[in-house]
């Protein structure tokens, strides 16, 4: 299949080409001797955020507390 660059630089790569949705990330890569781009996706599998909460290396008790002010105007 041939994909056209748009004006900003772009490519659109049609959903019968390959599943997707907004937001997946993909790493490309350009190799000078074919002169072709490879598209690879990354990150296919989300992590739960309690999990990556648990691994965080500092405790949520050494954070300091918030301020529970509202912030005050500045005069300019």
């Amino acid at each position: 299949m041939i994909l056209t660059l748009d004006a900003k630089r772009r490519l659109t790569i049609p959903a019968a080409l390959a599943p997707g949705a907004a937001g997946d990330s993909f790493e490309a890569i350009f190799d000078e001797e074919e002169d072709e781009i490879v598209l690879r996706r990354v990150g296919r599998k989300r992590e739960s955020w309690l999990a990556v909460l648990k691994e965080c290396p500092v405790p949520m008790d050494d954070l300091p507390p918030r301020s529970r002010e509202y912030p005050q105007a500045r005069k300019l």
